[in-house]
């Protein structure tokens, strides 16, 4: 009876401690679990395509944006120079105002492959991303979306360049500088520098949303931000 009675007392202490050990690999507190944590990340990200990105698609949304601005790749900073020292500044000007006006007209047609990112998360990694650094739910979706965003994003910078006249643009500054004497003949890919530029663009900007939210209590405008990103605060 006693061998009984000490397997027994045996067994419950051993199937306590699993259960323990179960329990404490849960993703839940305060009434937070997995679906509330992967919503609460959702609505993060959601916030800031709705509200940084669509920023980007206004006139002068990358442009007069410091942070984002298009800037020329190390390839054509010579013939930025090139066209300047032959009093064609305003040319110059009007190549970098293309690039980025190809990038803000690309991310209004871009921002629905975003959103459909957002959706497809998984309850598995959304513990890690709410315990991880500033922007670990912006490199989430950076790094498993980049490949695809980018399949789709290039022909809608190539498009947007025919629609916003960029093309014509570059092709004449192109054109002219190619003619000045002693010059090594460029012809750059834009259509592949605007898309990564733009990509990159709309990542730092869904980066700021979320550091507002991890870092900034009154930028959690929902019940359900306040409470999941409540466990992150106490990490």
């Amino acid at each position: 009876m006693k061998k009984i009675f000490t397997i027994i007392i045996a067994f419950t202490f051993f199937s306590c401690a699993e259960m323990n050990q179960v329990i404490a690999q849960l993703p839940q507190s305060q009434g937070v679990n997995s679906i509330d944590i992967a919503s609460g990340l959702k609505e993060a990200l959601n916030n800031g395509i709705t509200k940084q990105v669509s920023k980007l698609t206004a006139t002068d949304g990358f442009y007069k944006n410091a942070a984002v601005k298009i800037l020329l790749p190390a390839e054509l900073q010579k013939v930025d120079s090139g066209l300047r020292k032959v009093g064609l500044s305003s040319l110059a000007d009007e190549g970098i105002k293309a690039l980025n006006r190809a990038a803000e007209d690309a991310v209004k047609e871009a921002s629905p492959i975003f959103v459909s990112a957002v959706k497809n998360m998984s309850f598995n990694d959304a513990r890690g991303i709410l315990m991880g650094s500033e922007n670990s739910a912006t490199s989430y979706l950076q790094n498993t979306t980049s490949t695809a965003l980018y399949a789709k994003f290039n022909p809608v910078v190539k498009n947007s360049f025919s629609k916003v006249g960029a093309d014509k643009v570059w092709s004449n500054i192109i054109t002219k500088y190619n003619s000045l004497p002693l010059v090594s003949k460029v012809n750059p890919d834009l259509n592949d520098y605007v898309t990564n530029q733009a990509m990159s663009g709309v990542f730092k900007m869904i980066a700021v949303e979320e550091k507002d939210i991890r870092t900034n209590l009154s930028a959690r405008t929902s019940t359900l931000l306040q409470k999941v990103f409540a466990m992150q605060d106490k990490k």
